[in-house]
């Protein structure tokens, strides 16, 4: 499994990375938008981990601009939101894309990290 993590906060991309790379995933990591969408342009990825609010750009840019390369039930497979600011206008405006959601700080970080891995698109926790 490749997986693209966009997240901006170090401690938190240092420690997603290594989460998912024992569960199995190979992880290339970035922590600005506009290089995650070079790396989606240019890449494949099977998931797409990706922090709402960035330095430069917003994860829904990221998606907007990855509907160049995806399909929006690709969009819905590959994209995993990850956001600190789990406003209900945030959430309604993130399952248009129908991607699994999850608020930070995670209640239950190993279920996170398996159900990424795994690709279960049911989860919303």
């Amino acid at each position: 499994m490749n997986i693209l993590l966009v997240e901006d906060e170090p401690l938190i991309q240092r420690t997603l990375k290594l989460l998912l790379e024992k569960a199995g995933a190979t992880v290339e990591a970035t922590n600005n938008g506009t290089s995650a969408i070079k790396l989606i342009h240019n890449n494949q990825y099977d998931i797409v981990v990706c922090d709402l609010m960035l330095q430069d750009i917003t994860g829904f840019d990221i998606i907007e601009e990855s509907k160049k390369v995806f399909s929006p039930s690709d969009i819905a497979q590959k994209f995993v939101i990850i956001t600190a600011y789990s406003s209900p206008q945030i959430l309604e405006k993130a399952k248009m894309y129908n991607c699994r959601i999850y608020s930070k700080p995670f209640t239950d970080v190993k279920k996170v990290i398996d159900e990424i891995v795994k690709g279960d698109n049911d989860a919303s926790s």
